[in-house]
């Protein structure tokens, strides 16, 4: 490759970014190389569940385990909320969850959002040690005790709507005092009625609405939360299913309320949680309302709407893009949802803004300040023909996200070579053709360096000083004969 052009390239956000979850009460985290090869690219984030309540006796127990002979009829009726437990903060540490995950997203070329309900009545110092735990992991985003307009979580059950509003402006000012890097993302019901005017409680959560990065509504199309204790059957009292028109009107007069109540101020809106339950629709209804949905996004186009969390990759209901295998849940069952879901995230409308820049030489130092601002490398190759082996491999032991004809690859530090090949399978090359090599290099730790500079906090970089080294082969190695 010794005389092949090679080109800055840009990413930038798409029109609708797209997020993914992975793991919750519902379901256990799923690896990040599973998803990729699954999916065939990155989310712009991907969405972790996790709860802290430092002052109840059996924390940092999950609840659910800690107190799995108990008689519970709901899934909300322990004593704190059932999700992952965080376990940093002041007499914790950040070797295990939910920062390995962190870590493990960021390297793969991924923002993290990270879901966290908080007892209320913590202390400052308790808020400023998460805060503080935060800082390496870039632009990540931070979603306080979500739907906190609703009466099923445990910091619901604590404090008054008002209590809840005030702690999330006080958690939201910490983290800018002490992570300035993070957003955060208020998540409360907003509209949620065709015939309503002003958002669920908006006097109590006007200052947090004014206060946050991000605002945000979860919504989903079709919901059974009677799952696991009881099935959807019809005329069952713990199901609902709505219009899909209705749910994206809903969201949009959301967002127009919240920019009333600040002014006129224009913020990131989101929907945290999007899907349609299959317990309720069946897996092909449940497609088509998927589907609908984003084709209502893309004709508008809603330029007042920034994104979503499809939620979630695997799920041990019917939430999923995969249901976990009940003999083994390390495995997925792909249900008709993860071909329509992928077919959305590879439309143009929701892939990352991609611009190719000036020629450049080596060494060139990139820079990696999230799945939203990067600086890459493009490498233009010439394809005879659909080709029978293509692969690269690399003598610097770098982090790097790469992606060929639409597929997207990740190269650890200490793999060298990597088989590029599954971006001709699903899309073989018809004729010859030029194609662009593009790649980024994420943190291989998934934390950004102090020592870089004073911009550590939202940028890190990486300096690649040798190009590496393609075969591409358009032939078997031996005729048939």
């Amino acid at each position: 490759m010794s005389d092949i052009k090679l080109y800055g390239l840009h990413m930038g956000p798409a029109k609708c970014a797209v997020d993914l979850g992975d793991g919750s009460e519902r379901g256990e985290y799923v690896n990040q190389d599973y998803i990729l090869h699954k999916m065939g690219r990155p989310h712009r984030a991907i969405s972790l569940m996790y709860c802290y309540y430092p002052l109840d006796k059996e924390f940092p127990g999950r609840i659910s385990e800690v107190m799995k002979d108990a008689n519970v009829s709901f899934q909300w009726d322990y004593p704190y909320d059932d999700y992952f437990t965080y376990k940093g903060g002041i007499g914790g540490n950040t070797e295990g969850e939910p920062f390995c995950y962190m870590r493990e997203i960021r390297a793969h070329g991924q923002d993290v959002i990270l879901t966290l309900t908080v007892d209320p009545h913590v202390t400052d110092e308790m808020l400023v040690k998460i805060a503080q735990e935060l800082r390496p992991f870039g632009r990540m985003q931070l979603r306080i005790n979500h739907e906190a307009t609703g009466n099923w979580f445990s910091f619901n059950k604590r404090a008054t709507y008002q209590e809840v509003a005030d702690f999330y402006v006080r958690f939201h000012n910490i983290i800018k005092r002490e992570a300035p890097n993070v957003s955060t993302i208020l998540c409360i019901g907003g509209i949620e009625s065709l015939d309503e005017k002003e958002i669920t409680m908006e006097k109590e959560f006007a200052e947090a609405v004014k206060a946050t990065d991000i605002w945000s509504v979860d919504k989903y199309m079709a919901l059974h939360w009677g799952w696991p204790y009881d099935i959807a059957e019809p005329g069952g009292t713990s199901h609902s299913r709505s219009a899909v028109k209705d749910v994206y009107e809903l969201t949009k007069r959301s967002a127009i309320r919240y920019r009333e109540i600040c002014g006129g101020k224009k913020k990131p809106m989101v929907m945290s949680e999007f899907n349609a339950d299959g317990d309720v629709t069946g897996p092909y209804e449940q497609c088509d309302m998927i589907k609908e949905f984003c084709d209502m996004l893309k004709s508008e186009p809603a330029d007042w709407f920034s994104g979503f969390t499809f939620y979630q990759f695997r799920d041990r209901g019917r939430l999923g893009l995969e249901i976990e295998d009940p003999n083994n849940p390390d495995v997925g069952i792909e249900q008709p949802a993860m071909a329509t879901y992928k077919k959305i995230i590879h439309d143009e409308y929701f892939y990352p803004e991609m611009i190719q820049r000036e020629e450049i030489e080596l060494p060139v130092k990139l820079r990696w300040g999230g799945s939203e601002d990067a600086e890459g490398i493009a490498i233009p190759i010439h394809f005879d023909k659909n080709p029978t082996f293509c692969e690269i491999s690399f003598d610097e032991d770098v982090n790097l996200m790469m992606e060929i004809n639409g597929k997207w690859f990740y190269k650890s530090p200490k793999a060298k070579t990597i088989d590029l090949m599954s971006a001709f399978y699903e899309k073989p090359l018809d004729c010859a053709c030029d194609l662009t090599l593009k790649l980024f290099a994420p943190p291989a730790s998934g934390e950004n360096d102090p020592s870089q500079g004073a911009d550590w906090l939202t940028n890190y970089y990486t300096t690649i000083t040798k190009l590496p080294k393609l075969r591409i082969r358009f032939a078997p190695t031996e005729p048939s004969k």
